[in-house]
């Protein structure tokens, strides 16, 4: 019921709980400030809080792209290893989610880079200096956002582990947003923002060159559908019914949540 306050604010407790969308924004803005001139020296990581801050927002501009070390270190002026050691201490401090790619030889040219996206979609909003709902409509960043909050939500609800997902693209461009592999089984997933999405030849490639028991289009209508006997149209406010769908043997979670 709350799923856009949710996605607008992020999940901080004092973020979503805020009394207007102008001091949730505030909030944030000042957590980011906190963040980076208390809590990172004292994990003893000696990294100018500005410095970090500029990374931070440049990584904000790539969210859902792949990671391009070298393009933002000559950015930022500094050389590659320092740019990936900054990566390392986001990713580390659970800022960013550096989703790794799936590289298995399906005789085609797969894409190497992770994928980088800001874990919560609150501050991801506070770097883009979006501040209501309404501005997030018509911000460029509109489809990434989107595709960030479905992403985390699913990666929560499915209780998934290092080595579980990847995402998937290969130079020919077909692409799979999430690759879910448990065991002998593989599940796929893409993340649309869209009112009725509809099956394209990327999501058909991903069924056939990655064996997939069955693709999930998670989207933010209320209407849940088959696309055909392998790809389903999901809700996001249904997500906790993965479970059930997927019937998954390992860490299941009980119930729908919205």
């Amino acid at each position: 019921d709350h799923l856009d306050a949710l996605w607008l604010r992020g999940g901080f407790p004092e973020s979503f709980l805020s009394e207007s969308d102008e001091a949730s924004l505030r909030w944030r803005q000042q957590f980011i400030r906190t963040f980076l001139a208390r809590d990172i020296p004292q994990l003893g990581i000696a990294i100018p809080s500005e410095q970090l801050y500029r990374f931070w927002l440049m990584v904000a501009h790539y969210h859902g792209q792949s990671w391009n070390a070298s393009e933002i270190a000559g950015s930022l002026g500094v050389n590659y290893k320092t740019a990936q050691h900054y990566l390392d201490v986001l990713t580390g401090s659970f800022m960013i989610r550096s989703l790794p790619t799936w590289t298995e030889n399906v005789g085609k040219r797969v894409r190497k880079a992770p994928k980088i996206y800001l874990r919560d979609s609150g501050l991801f909003h506070a770097l883009q200096r979006i501040s209501s709902l309404s501005e997030l409509q018509a911000h460029p960043k509109l489809g990434a956002s989107w595709e960030g909050l479905a992403l985390e939500h699913v990666l929560r609800v499915l209780r998934v582990e290092p080595g579980e997902g990847f995402h998937w693209g290969t130079h020919g461009g077909a692409e799979l947003d999430l690759l879910l592999v448990r065991g002998d089984q593989r599940w796929g997933f893409e993340f649309k923002y869209a009112d009725a999405p509809r099956t394209t030849k990327s999501m058909r490639a991903a069924l056939n060159d990655l064996r997939l028991e069955r693709l999930f289009v998670i989207y933010p209508g209320a209407t849940d559908y088959a696309l055909d006997d392998r790809i389903h149209v999901l809700g996001l406010r249904h997500a906790g019914d993965l479970v059930t769908r997927m019937a998954l043997p390992t860490r299941a979670v009980s119930g729908r949540q919205g």
